[in-house]
């Protein structure tokens, strides 16, 4: 085989090879990076997570859309008040694995304090919007997201306040975390 030939053969099986990497597994929201949906809001979330307490995305932004779910839910924390806006801090926390367990104790789901498939799915059942702004109808209030036209959710930063216009991608990533630089 001349090199030509070697070189146009190698270049073929790195190219099936990237595409079969590539390929996204049926729950791939977490491999896209980002909190994701396409297609009906209320099926946006049930291939997320998981976050938990202690977990590979515990510091994160998607941390914090879940946490604008429990501060919309009105859910309960560790000190028997309701979650509030000052507890949005996009780190899977103790306050927030109680506040977790509550709600799903709430939703009929096992209440592990983990947000996985089960639990994410419920709460987008509470979404309503289109591409463009989507909001989130809790028990305590209802709460406004952006999706994108490329399908990524977007909050608003709680650190810059209500109002701010200032959004964050909901990215797994631990090193892009909700907190105004600088804050």
């Amino acid at each position: 085989m001349s090199i030509g030939k070697g070189l146009v053969a190698l270049a073929a099986c790195a190219a099936l090879g990237v595409t079969a990497l590539s390929t996204s597994p049926a729950s791939a929201s977490v491999s896209q990076g980002v909190i994701f949906g396409s297609g009906t809001i209320t099926d946006d979330w049930g291939d997320e997570g998981p976050l938990w307490e202690g977990g590979r995305y515990q510091i994160s932004n998607a941390v914090g859309l879940w946490q604008y779910v429990l501060w919309a839910e009105g859910a309960i924390e560790q000190n028997g008040t309701t979650y509030d806006y000052a507890d949005i801090d996009c780190d899977f926390g103790p306050n927030t694995t109680y506040a977790t367990k509550r709600l799903q104790g709430r939703w009929g789901v096992e209440a592990d304090g983990a947000v996985g498939s089960q639990t994410f799915s419920i709460a987008d059942n509470h979404l309503r919007g289109s591409t463009g702004e989507v909001t989130y109808f809790g028990r305590a209030r209802a709460v406004t997201f952006v999706r994108s036209s490329g399908g990524a959710y977007r909050f608003e930063n709680p650190e810059a306040g209500v109002g701010s216009n200032w959004w964050e991608t909901a990215l797994y990533d631990p090193f892009a975390t909700c907190f105004v630089p600088g804050g």
